[in-house]
């Protein structure tokens, strides 16, 4: 994110969020959420599609990149990290919904977010990639396992595709496999499924062992107690044809909370906004000019 303006922007618990602004700070506000284990950065090649356009923002959330981590594990709850997206948009954009533009536990965090009813009017779009609402995944699995045969097929695959979750809860594996380097040929070879040409990305070991906090704040709630999470927002869902995370039949089962929605199958695995920018950044237009000129989500 070249040219980038900065600022921090002081979480509710006090912790400081770096911040980096692009373009125009009159033009619609895009605002970026990275997931784990990523920071900003992760947008660079999107911002660089947008910037002429809109005013792109992309922070940092909180343990990874520039913004401290916070002391206690509860200061990863998706109520701190909905709120921090939150104190973003109204210091970038006080007078006006912004958009927002997600992934992975980005997405799950401004799942989090939008679906909170007081804040509604603070979004004007959202854009998800490769991260459900985890209340939805909750819900979703439920309805699945009392399903059909083709349903429980699809949930035992996510269920699959989800079984490093549970390695993340099995302190201090996960920590010893990023310590002693065993993690980082794993994530490389994943980053490249679904892509002819990834581009190669090394992750600080400061985010890839703060960022475990993520599920362990948060997945075995959500999970055993889901809440009705809806929003009126609009939304797009864009599901990587190989996610090797996230099923598109997951992704795909929004609409029962979000009526104003629509999901995009789109080439590509899990990193897709770092290995085709061009992708996300396209439909990213497509929707934003939409809601900017009043026509709505459409499909």
């Amino acid at each position: 994110m070249s040219e980038a303006r900065t600022c921090r922007v002081v979480a509710g618990d006090g912790l400081p969020l770096h911040v980096r602004c692009q373009g125009d700070p009159q033009a619609p506000t895009v605002v970026c959420v990275h997931g784990y284990p990523d920071d900003s950065t992760l947008w660079d090649g999107v911002a660089g599609l947008l910037r002429d356009r809109y005013h792109v923002v992309a922070y940092d959330v909180r343990g990874a990149g520039r913004s401290p981590a916070p002391r206690e594990r509860n200061g990863y709850h998706l109520d701190r990290l909905a709120e921090d997206l939150l104190r973003v948009a109204d210091t970038v954009s006080p007078d006006r919904p912004v958009h927002v533009l997600a992934h992975d536990w980005g997405s799950i965090q401004s799942w989090h977010a939008v679906t909170e009813e007081h804040a509604h009017h603070r979004f004007a779009s959202f854009t998800s990639v490769s991260g459900p609402c985890l209340d939805h995944v909750a819900h979703w699995m439920r309805a699945q396992a009392r399903g059909g045969l083709h349903a429980r097929w699809e949930l035992a695959v996510q269920r699959l595709l989800s079984g490093y979750i549970v390695f993340f809860h099995l302190r201090p594996l996960p920590e010893l496999a990023w310590l002693t380097g065993i993690g980082g040929p794993v994530l490389s070879l994943l980053e490249r499924v679904g892509e002819h040409e990834a581009p190669s990305h090394g992750r600080a070991l400061r985010d890839l062992l703060n960022g475990l906090g993520l599920y362990r704040a948060n997945v075995r709630e959500r999970l055993r107690a889901p809440q009705e999470r809806r929003t009126p927002v609009l939304v797009q869902v864009l599901a990587p044809a190989h996610d090797v995370f996230v099923t598109a039949a997951m992704q795909g089962a929004v609409r029962r909370w979000a009526p104003n929605s629509r999901v995009v199958r789109v080439p590509g695995g899990h990193w897709m906004p770092r290995a085709r920018p061009e992708v996300v950044a396209r439909h990213t237009i497509d929707l934003v000019s939409s809601v900017e000129a009043g026509r709505g989500v459409g499909g």
